[in-house]
């Protein structure tokens, strides 16, 4: 039963690797296009302000996916979940966010909130690359 719950679980990884990278390819396809359909727009060569946030959200977006698409390979090959993967996406989606926020929609609380997450995953990440380095440190320093 264990051999054939590993299976289907490697079935379902390499499935969501696949549609990921399909999804990848698809979003900078699109990306491409409206950044040649932004250029060719008149004013040609200038953008507008909301067409530099579309294009910083989608580009960021894609890297948001491509992370994803790394996270999930490190689950295939080790059989563990990199907090410092997943730390990466966080940031990269909050950053997504802040550039595309529109001051006006939101209060105080809602901006500060956000400032805090930021400080937060910020944190954690440093902390988790930390000690990544002093494991990989000591490990090296074991070893004859």
């Amino acid at each position: 039963m264990t051999k054939w719950l590993r299976t289907f679980e490697h079935l379902i990884i390499r499935s969501l690797i696949y549609m990921m990278a399909l999804i990848i390819l698809i979003s900078t396809i699109e990306l491409g296009y409206l950044l040649v359909k932004d250029i060719v727009s008149s004013p040609v060569f200038f953008f507008e302000i909301d067409e530099l946030l579309e294009l910083f959200g989608f580009f960021l977006l894609i890297i948001i996916g491509i992370e994803l698409l790394e996270t999930i390979k490190a689950y295939l090959q080790d059989k563990v979940v990199h907090s410092e993967i997943v730390l990466e996406v966080a940031l990269i989606a909050i950053a997504r966010k802040v550039i595309i926020l529109d001051l006006k929609e939101y209060d105080s609380v809602v901006i500060l909130g956000i400032a805090a997450l930021i400080i937060t995953i910020s944190v954690s990440y440093y902390i988790v690359r930390r000690k990544l380095r002093i494991d990989l440190s000591e490990n090296l320093n074991q070893k004859p």
